[in-house]
């Protein structure tokens, strides 16, 4: 298992897993992600901070991260942390704590950056999932009303979302 920055090569592989998600998250009767914008992930793979974990040559998860994160944490923003956003895994590789792995990285990743936090959140109250990513070491700091979506995915809009975070020590 291998853990690098994704390259404008995997674009294809990392919308198809975002659309495997989606339907995944349908069947679970969750808050469904949208299509996300090319032009975004793009940006994201030249800015290098979209990332992938491969297994036996196969890219197994996918995810981004950001620095800053003002419309979902508010004065939150302001501290030191790394954000975890589209955590993408290939059904073939689900069941493997492939969140753990990827927290095991950020937390390396957060102190190369001079990061204080890990933060996640995820729209909805999926009683499931919270409780996984505690297992898988976050803190859940509860739900959150949002104001001001625009310029977040669509499936943001009017949302409450889940908050979580690891504070490093």
């Amino acid at each position: 298992m291998t853990l690098e920055k994704s390259n404008i090569e995997d674009l294809e592989e990392i919308f198809k897993l975002y659309k495997q998600a989606s339907q995944f998250q349908e069947t679970k009767k969750m808050v469904v992600w949208p299509s996300f914008s090319k032009e975004m992930v793009i940006n994201e793979i030249k800015e290098q901070k979209q990332f992938k974990i491969i297994i036996s040559n196969q890219i197994a998860c996918v995810w981004a991260i950001a620095f800053t994160d003002p419309l979902i944490w508010g004065e939150k923003n302001k501290d030191a942390a790394i954000y975890i956003h589209r955590i993408a895994t290939n059904p073939n590789f689900r069941g493997n704590n492939l969140v753990k792995e990827i927290v095991e990285w950020s937390k390396k990743h957060a102190k190369i950056n001079k990061k204080e936090y890990i933060r996640m959140d995820t729209v909805g109250e999926n009683l499931g999932l919270i409780n996984y990513y505690k297992k898988c070491g976050f803190e859940f700091l509860g739900l959150s009303k949002l104001n001001e979506t625009n310029g977040l995915p669509a499936h943001y809009k009017n949302a409450t979302v889940s908050l979580f975070e690891i504070k490093l020590t």
